[in-house]
């Protein structure tokens, strides 16, 4: 049967009467609606989403097929969004039309839960019938499925239970879905953990499933949400780890950012390009069963295919839970940890941008009653694309519950968001923003703490900071201990839910080396056959602060998929790998993340273009002395970035704050005249007169959008004297500069 005809008679024939099904998300042209995944464990499905900025979508549309002519009410699976608040007015509203008549009830507005809401009657002919969803405002209404019955008295079924029974019939489901092949590592989760525990495996020789409940891979770095990759990579203990995330990760220079930034084409054509790996995209991973015989394994896992409705059983040896809340862990019964209240929240970003001629914007009485005195100036963005963007910490949800109250969650981001841009567009300064258009909202939102799963150790704050060693140490993590609370200077508002955060950092992570992540925070404890990579795995909640950057959590996935190998090769487990194979795995560790074996006998072989594992710090062979920009003196705001290659030490800094400088120093064992050089990576965004001041007296300019011409990646700026034991410095400022200021290294080098 064509995806876009669904029907089902419901009621014996004998009565005459037809019911027929339509889930909106099987329709094959959804003009400008989109899919919506994330609240499947709420709600019981994927729903179809008007996110149109305020703009209405184009119509959503497909046929349905009538066995008979007649009179058939209409029901749409829906809600006002905005009533959880008792807010004004109705956002989400839209029609239905069948065959062109629009019926009469608007939809979307009534009920803050999900229901069923009469669309109106229609006479259907015998056979093809159109259908449509037909958007009124752009501002996010919702529909998950639509009912059309001959029967006077028939109700579609209102509880979760029973409208789960009455979709798999209607959609001709099997009570028993079908069973996949046998995966050596099914990966559940389409973000940078999953992503790196995929390729891992599957150049390891194993077969590999990897689920992903979006059409894009990447989670938070994909397009849908656009958080900029962090985490520094290829260093610490074992410095080929972090390579096969390299391949992938974006290089975005804002976040959020452009779409193209984030390369979602690029990271498909990465894992299609493995032969073992098996992609399922926009397939959602709903519960998992459990092997039979006495040890606690998992035996599949249940997915719904997010489009048709299908469900279906993937088998596994292993498996690894990147979903991020722990989805697969909790339905197996793993223990886990997690906060109910006081945890981290979750953010939906935006920006908008400047046109050319004059941009309305309805008033939206609905959504939170915000001044520009109730947010922060938004940031201008970098880049030849001008916009003015809404960061991380528009983020809410720090006491609502991490699992149940996400789609309050997200709702509450979009009032705040909305109300915003009100403010900006329809407030006492519109006319600075007459032109002023809104560009892009995220409506995935990016969440950072649901469950922790527990491991063979919960890792704490205190073990990295204390620098604590585990044999097993691996997976270097660089971010600070990184925890985010409700602003006070924007809380009194709101004060059951902010939704503007900041970040209070702790002290005492390894930024340049990184701290070690032991192997055995990568697996539960009570389940035999279950790996988490990611955000799930098993650390405390203050630990969580500096291990959840998307780089980081790739390399968790790169370890798991070595240690999968080991588990299949060995028939071993998890925990059997770090009891009695922890050499073999510490020996793949240091293996290049491009080497494959072409089956699970074959022997690991690196392609002959390889190059050798990164190291961290300088080159060995200069003279002289360098200084790196983790060692210069930082005033003002500076930004730490990886994403423009060639770079001394682990990375680089970048300001445009006209009150920022770094100033590195130095002193020189005897007195004599030395040349000066300077590193950066060239980027059109960098500026082409960036002051740099060597003492005591001495300016020179420097063009960052060019590269530097010298040996090693340096520009020689002269040869000035230095007296011996000065306390001498070359000090970059931004004041006057046309772009950012990139600071990476000095080289002071003595003229003979």
């Amino acid at each position: 049967m064509h995806r876009s005809l669904i029907l089902l008679s419901l009621l014996p024939s004998a009565l005459f009467a037809e019911t027929l099904f339509v889930e909106t998300e099987s329709l094959p042209n959804r003009g400008g609606w989109s899919v919506d995944t994330q609240f499947i464990q709420i709600m019981g499905s994927p729903y179809l989403l008007a996110h149109g900025l305020g703009k209405p979508v184009a119509d959503a549309s497909g046929k349905v097929l009538s066995p008979r002519a007649g009179s058939f009410k209409v029901w749409a699976r829906t809600k006002d969004w905005v009533a959880p608040w008792k807010a004004t007015g109705a956002p989400g509203k839209f029609n239905i039309s069948v065959n062109g008549t629009t019926l009469p009830n608007t939809l979307g507005t009534e009920g803050a839960e999900w229901h069923w809401q009469l669309a109106g009657s229609v006479n259907l002919k015998e056979g093809e019938n159109s259908i449509a969803l037909h958007d009124l405002t752009g501002f996010d209404g919702r529909c998950d499925a639509i009912v059309l019955s001959s029967d006077a008295n028939f109700a579609p079924p209102q509880d979760k239970p029973a409208m789960a029974k009455f979709r798999r019939e209607a959609l001709h489901l099997p009570e028993q879905p079908p069973v996949s092949e046998e995966y050596d590592l099914v990966v559940c989760g389409g973000g940078y953990a999953g992503m790196g525990a995929a390729i891992s495996g599957a150049r390891q020789g194993l077969k590999v499933a990897l689920i992903q409940d979006r059409p894009v891979l990447g989670g938070n770095g994909s397009s849908e949400v656009r958080v900029w990759a962090q985490g520094g990579t290829e260093r610490g203990l074992y410095p080929r780890l972090g390579e096969i995330v390299q391949e992938f990760s974006d290089h975005a220079n804002n976040s959020p950012g452009l779409a193209e930034q984030y390369g979602d084409e690029k990271k498909e054509t990465i894992v299609r390009a493995e032969k073992n790996i098996d992609l399922m995209l926009n397939t959602h991973v709903l519960d998992a069963k459990m092997a039979p015989g006495p040890e606690k394994k998992i035996g599949s896992v249940l997915t719904l295919d997010v489009n048709t409705g299908a469900t279906k059983h993937v088998r596994g040896k292993f498996f690894c839970d990147s979903t991020g809340h722990g989805t697969v862990g909790a339905a197996a019964g793993a223990e886990f940890f997690m906060l109910e209240t006081g945890h981290l929240g979750m953010s939906n970003m935006w920006y908008h941008g400047e046109t050319d001629k004059p941009q309305p914007f309805p008033k939206t009485e609905w959504a939170l009653p915000l001044t520009t005195a109730d947010f922060p100036a938004l940031k201008k963005a970098e880049g030849p694309v001008p916009f003015s963007k809404g960061e991380w910490f528009w983020e809410s949800g720090f006491d609502k519950h991490p699992l149940h109250d996400l789609e309050l969650v997200r709702d509450w981001n979009l009032r705040a968001v909305y109300g915003a841009f009100n403010a900006l567009k329809n407030g006492p300064d519109a006319a600075k923003h007459e032109k002023s258009e809104l560009q892009w909202v995220a409506y995935i939102g990016g969440p950072r703490e649901s469950r922790l799963l527990q491991g063979d150790i919960v890792l704490t704050d205190k073990d990295i900071v204390e620098k604590k060693e585990f044999p097993d140490g691996c997976v270097p993590t660089t971010w600070d201990l990184d925890l985010h609370y409700p602003k006070e200077q924007y809380a009194a508002k709101f004060p059951d839910n902010p939704f503007i955060s900041k970040a209070v950092f702790g002290k005492g992570v390894d930024r340049k080396n990184g701290y070690p992540l032991p192997y055995r925070c990568f697996y539960s404890k009570d389940v035999e056959n279950l790996f988490m990579a990611g955000r799930c795995l098993s650390v405390t909640h203050e630990a969580l602060g500096t291990v959840r950057v998307m780089r980081t959590c790739g390399m968790m996935g790169e370890v798991v998929g070595k240690a999968a190998y080991l588990c299949v090769a060995k028939k071993s487990t998890p925990r059997g790998v770090y009891q009695s194979y922890l050499g073999e795995l510490i020996e793949l560790f240091k293996q290049p993340g491009a080497a494959r074996r072409e089956s699970l006998e074959a022997p690991l072989v690196a392609p002959p273009e390889t190059k050798p594992a990164k190291t961290t710090g300088f080159k060995s062979d200069l003279p002289g002395i360098v200084i790196d920009d983790t060692q210069a003196v930082l005033a003002g705001d500076w930004t730490e970035g990886t994403g423009l290659k060639g770079y001394q030490g682990t990375g680089y800094h970048y300001s445009h704050d006209a009150k920022a400088s770094a100033t590195f120093p130095f002193k020189v064992a005897k007195t004599g005249n030395y040349e000066v050089r300077i590193s950066w990576q060239p980027h059109e965004n960098r500026a082409d007169n960036a002051a740099c001041e060597i003492s005591p007296d001495h300016v020179v300019k420097l063009n960052q959008k060019q590269a530097p011409t010298g040996p090693e990646g340096f520009t020689s700026v002269g040869v000035f004297s230095f007296q011996a034991d000065a306390a001498n410095t070359v000090t970059l400022k931004v004041a006057g500069a046309h772009g950012n200021v990139h600071a990476d290294a000095v080289w002071i080098v003595e003229k003979l």
